[in-house]
């Protein structure tokens, strides 16, 4: 009640609701019928020229006209693993803006807030993917979704400080800052905020709790399908360089010499040079990502692996919860079953002649083991746990897929659990989703409708922000576990305990089990299980 209060007297519903006064100006929404959208408002100065690969800069310029808020965001310039085609290149290099979605509520005049970091590996994605009716149509929460940059204009780096890395992160940072100090004048409500991402963006909202300062941005924090430590996450610095000599700025090992040419070419060829990455197909899925930062980086973002982090108790004591899907692997795994266009073969029938040269691509262990041999080791004591002596094939393949979600998505949850509750204070929520979509990113991404997947990357995170590409119809329970999920942030935004909740189910804490506490969400409806191992 007292938040509320503290709303009134700050906020006063303005006379034209597409006229929103912030401190830059004025700007001017559009109205979508039952809802307002305040869109491509920009939080840094644009990441060209001199600005790319720095630290972004804060958006401080004065608007002497009305600035229009009515025009779609673009993404961020990015080699994109779902554009058809051999020619993946779409997006713009000034991108960096952030876009607020208001539901039309005549019972309310504020709003508790959900804050969207989009996936896509950190390659690729952008905040006009994810769509926000289902959150209008209930009509309790406002949504902002936010833009930063990905791939090598927003990872690539030196591993020094003239060239760090991590300037997507940096992006999401300055954007939080901006929502925190100007949602209260679109009618949210700025204390009571509550971060959530997929995948990359998953791994990002974790990457956030791990800042001291994280909880004066935000009140709590989900993580769908994607943390900190799963090995896809973290990579080793240095690819700057390998990206300097595919785009002729040649063999220079200074630093600053080097991000001086970067900067002199076209940003569609930097980004281009992703092909030259890339093994097979879209594989490494991520070869451009998050790294640790030298302590002497101008504002470093990551200094410590998070393990560290974590095990000094220096991260924001606020809620979180940490998730996966009964089959996340599957957005990896099902781009096996896609027939190579040059041989005739299926990935998967190639991977039996390839496995010790494409494991180490396709499970990340490049980004922890240092030999050969040691890769060698892994690929080979993986396969036979998981596949003994069989073939991979059509056959074979439910247990790839399963191999892919345990090690890229689930193995680390429950490691986080136990690292969290020893080391932080606040609640620990988990969740595994475990509902097959008609159609996903699975199908998607193997052209092929005559496989049961189960319940794949994005599963769960496509019912709440709803896209075209895999959400064209909606079954009935899908639309019932829509709202729940909703209801499930808004309630987390508001509640003054940490307490979350999905429809009749209450989570239950992992800080007070000796257990791992995780609600299984599916079809027929919720249920709160303990596991000694996750199964």
């Amino acid at each position: 009640a007292d938040a509320v209060d503290n709303i009134r007297l700050y906020w006063r519903a303005p006379s034209d609701p597409l006229i929103i006064n912030i401190p830059n100006g004025k700007l001017r929404g559009k109205d979508n019928g039952h809802y307002y959208s305040y869109e491509s408002i920009p939080y840094a100065e644009p990441p060209i020229g001199e600005l790319r690969f720095e630290a972004p800069q804060p958006y401080n310029h004065q608007w002497t006209e009305i600035f229009n808020a009515t025009e779609t965001p673009v993404s961020c310039v990015q080699w994109n693993q779902f554009q058809r085609g051999s020619d993946k290149l779409m997006g713009e290099e000034d991108c960096l803006t952030v876009s607020v979605y208001k539901p039309k509520n005549p019972s309310r005049d504020h709003f508790p807030v959900v804050v969207l970091l989009h996936g896509g590996s950190f390659m690729f994605g952008g905040s006009r993917i994810y769509g926000h009716s289902n959150f209008m149509q209930e009509g309790t929460m406002i949504v902002v979704k936010i833009n930063y940059r990905v791939g090598p204009l927003g990872f690539a780096s030196t591993g020094d400080k003239d060239l760090p890395g991590n300037y997507g992160l940096k992006d999401q940072r300055l954007a939080l800052r901006w929502i925190k100090e100007n949602i209260i004048h679109f009618g949210g409500m700025p204390d009571n905020i509550v971060l959530i991402g997929h995948s990359a963006g998953g791994a990002s909202a974790h990457f956030h709790l791990l800042h001291e300062d994280f909880s004066q941005l935000a009140k709590a924090a989900i993580s769908v399908s994607g943390n900190a430590l799963d090995p896809w996450v973290i990579h080793e610095s240095g690819r700057a360089f390998e990206l300097g000599r595919i785009v002729g700025c040649g063999e220079t090992t200074d630093s600053a010499k080097l991000k001086k040419c970067l900067k002199s070419k076209p940003a569609g060829e930097l980004v281009s040079a992703v092909r030259s990455f890339l093994v097979f197909s879209y594989v490494p899925f991520s070869p451009f990502g998050p790294v640790i930062e030298p302590k002497d980086a101008p504002e470093a973002f990551l200094t410590q692996h998070p393990i560290d982090i974590i095990t000094s108790g220096k991260f924001a004591q606020v809620p979180w919860a940490v998730t996966y899907t009964s089959e996340d692997g599957g957005y990896n795994a099902a781009q096996l079953l896609e027939t190579n266009q040059t041989t005739g073969e299926t990935w998967i029938d190639t991977l039996n002649d390839r496995w010790f040269d494409w494991a180490p691509y396709l499970l990340f262990s490049r980004n922890s083991m240092k030999t050969v041999r040691d890769m060698d080791e892994f690929s080979r004591n993986i396969r036979q746990q998981y596949l003994g002596d069989r073939r991979f094939s059509e056959e074979s393949y439910l247990d790839l897929q399963r191999m892919f979600t345990d090690i890229l998505f689930k193995n680390s949850v429950p490691k986080l659990i136990d690292l969290h509750r020893k080391y932080g204070k606040s609640p620990v929520y988990s969740f595994v989703y475990d509902n097959p979509s008609d159609v996903g990113v699975a199908q998607r991404l193997s052209n092929r409708t005559d496989i049961h997947f189960g319940t794949v990357h994005g599963d769960d995170f496509f019912l709440i922000f709803n896209t075209t590409t895999f959400r064209k119809t909606i079954r009935p329970d899908k639309e019932d576990i829509s709202k729940k999920f909703i209801k499930m942030l808004e309630d987390f935004a508001l509640n003054d305990k940490g307490t979350l909740t999905y429809g009749e189910c209450n989570f239950q804490n992992n800080m007070n089990s000796t257990k791992y506490e995780v609600l299984r969400i599916t079809r027929t409806g919720c249920k709160n299980e303990q596991y000694e191992q996750l199964p």
